[in-house]
C-alpha cells in the first residue's frame, strides 16, 4: 500500500509540475492578448476537458508532458501564397504547417497572433514555463534544507557490522554474539564500539567528520591501528586489526569492471541527523546542481546508448545512468514503503526528488531546439538579433522569424527523445535501479 500511494503522490506531483509549467506559458500569453485555444496536462486520448472562455482546458491520458495551443504560432510565407504541387516533400510539409497554424486565426485576430508579438513578449511566454520550473525547484529544495533539514552524517556511530560481509554474507549484519561463519568479526566490534558511541581519533586523527573515517582507514587494512571512542561518559582508547574487505572495481559509470580491490573496513555507519540550513544555503547548493545537470545533458544521448547496450547484454546498469519516469516512480514507491525510516526522512527524499525532476525540466526544456521551448526562445532571440543589426544598418525591419521552416528538424528531434524515452523506460522495467 505504501508502494501505490508512493507512486500517486509522483504523478500526482509530475502533472502539478507540468500543468504550473503549461501556466507558465498561459498566464503571460494571455496577458498579451494571444488567443490560447487550448490548454492540456498530458498526450494522448482526451480523458476530461472544459471550455472557459475561449480556451478548452484538460487532461489526457499519458501523463508526459503538456501544451499550450496558441494562434499564430507560424508567420505567413514572406513570398506570398505558393503552389504546393511545385514544392518538395519537406517544403510541403512546412508550408502545410504554415497553413493550420494560420487557419486558426479567425477574422481580425491579426494582432492577437504569437508571431505579431514583440521580442520580450515571446521570450517572456516561452520562457515562462522552465522558469516556473525553476522557481518550483528551488521551493521544494527550501523547504527541504530549511524546514526539514539537510540530512548530515555526525561522528557518532548509528550502527556496528559484526561481521565482516563476505558473498555468503553480504551485508555482515550479524549479532555480535554471533559466530561469524567464514568470516571474521569486524575491527569495531572487536573494539567494543556499540551504537551511540562517538568516534574520536583513529590511527591518530582526529576525527571532526565523517570523512575524516575514510581517510584515516581506508589504507589499514591487516594493520594494527589505534582508536578512541567515548562510550557515555567514558573515553575507550583500544588497538585493532582493522578488516580487510575485498570490493569490486568500479569503472566512472560505478558499474564493476570485474577486477577486485581490497580497502579497509572498520564497521561501523553513522548516525545522520537533519540540520536545518539558511537559506543561503539553497542558492549555492541549487547552483551546484545546476552546473553538474548541465554537463550531464551534454552527455545524455551517449549515457542513453550505454544504457541500451546494458540492457541487451549481461552488463550490469550503471547506477549513475539515466532513468525514466517509471524508475523515478519506482524509486519514490522505495521511499515511501522503506522500514525504520522516518516520515521527515521520507518527506525529504520526496521533495529532494521532485525538486530534481523540476529542475531537469527546466535545463531540458532551455535547449536551444524545437519543439523544446528553447527552440521557440532560440527564434526569439535570432529575431532580436536581426531587427538590432538592421536598425544599426538602417535596413528595413525584417519580419517575424520563420520557425516553421525548422520543424522537419523538429520531426527528427521528437523521433530521437522516443527512442530514448523509450530506452530508458525498457531499463526501468527490465534492470531498475533501486
Amino acid at each position: 500500500m505504501a508502494t501505490v500511494i508512493g507512486w500517486l503522490l509522483f504523478v500526482l506531483a509530475l502533472m502539478v509540475s507540468i500543468g504550473l509549467h503549461e501556466c507558465g506559458h498561459l498566464i503571460p500569453a494571455k496577458k498579451f492578448g494571444v488567443r490560447v485555444s487550448q490548454y492540456m496536462i498530458g498526450f494522448g486520448p482526451t480523458l476530461w476537458s472544459r471550455k472557459r472562455g475561449e480556451t478548452e482546458y484538460g487532461l489526457k491520458a499519458i501523463p508526459l508532458g503538456g501544451y499550450i495551443r496558441m494562434i499564430g504560432m507560424f508567420p505567413p510565407n514572406p513570398n506570398g501564397d505558393v503552389e504546393v504541387e511545385s514544392l518538395s516533400r519537406t517544403q510541403a510539409l512546412v508550408e502545410s504547417l504554415r497553413a493550420d497554424s494560420l487557419a486558426e486565426i479567425n477574422e481580425g485576430e491579426d494582432s492577437r497572433a504569437f508571431y505579431n508579438l514583440s521580442v520580450p513578449k515571446k521570450l517572456t511566454i516561452m520562457a515562462g514555463g522552465p522558469v516556473t520550473n525553476l522557481v518550483l525547484a528551488f521551493v521544494l529544495f527550501t523547504i527541504a534544507f530549511t524546514v526539514i533539514g539537510n540530512p548530515t552524517t555526525t561522528t557518532r556511530v548509528a550502527s556496528v557490522v559484526s561481521c565482516v560481509p563476505t558473498a555468503a554474507n553480504p551485508d555482515g549484519l550479524l549479532s555480535t554474539d554471533a559466530q561469524c561463519h567464514g568470516s571474521s568479526k569486524t575491527a569495531a566490534a572487536l573494539a567494543g564500539i556499540s551504537a551511540g558511541d562517538e568516534l574520536l581519533f583513529a590511527n591518530r586523527k582526529e576525527i571532526a567528520t565523517w570523512s575524516d573515517v575514510g581517510v584515516a582507514l581506508h589504507d589499514r587494512q591487516g594493520m594494527r591501528t589505534e582508536v578512541s571512542f567515548r562510550s557515555g561518559s567514558t573515553v575507550v582508547t583500544k588497538q585493532v586489526v582493522i578488516s580487510t574487505l575485498t570490493t569490486d572495481v568500479l569503472d566512472e559509470q560505478g558499474v564493476p569492471t570485474g577486477a577486485k580491490t581490497d580497502r579497509g573496513f572498520f564497521g561501523i555507519s553513522p548516525e545522520i541527523v537533519n540540520i536545518r540550513q539558511p537559506v543561503s544555503f539553497v542558492f549555492p547548493q541549487v547552483g551546484s546542481m545546476i552546473i553538474s545537470s548541465v554537463k550531464a545533458l551534454g552527455t545524455f544521448p551517449a549515457q542513453v546508448f550505454t544504457t541500451a547496450r546494458q540492457l541487451f547484454t549481461s552488463q550490469k546498469r550503471s547506477p549513475t545512468g539515466p532513468i525514466s519516469i517509471v524508475g523515478i516512480g519506482q524509486i519514490t514507491g522505495e521511499i515511501a514503503s522503506a522500514p525504520n525510516v522516518t516520515l521527515s526522512a521520507k518527506a525529504y527524499d520526496f521533495l529532494t526528488l521532485i525538486a530534481s525532476v523540476n529542475l531537469f525540466l527546466f535545463l531540458f526544456n532551455m535547449i536551444p531546439v524545437l519543439p523544446l521551448d528553447g527552440g521557440h526562445i532560440g527564434g526569439a532571440i535570432y529575431e532580436g538579433a536581426r531587427r538590432v543589426i538592421a536598425r544599426i544598418r538602417r535596413k528595413p525591419r525584417p519580419g517575424p522569424v520563420d520557425t516553421a521552416k525548422m520543424w522537419p528538424l523538429a520531426y527528427g528531434v521528437t523521433l530521437l527523445l522516443i527512442a530514448m524515452s523509450l530506452v530508458t523506460v525498457l531499463a526501468d522495467i527490465l534492470k531498475p535501479i533501486g
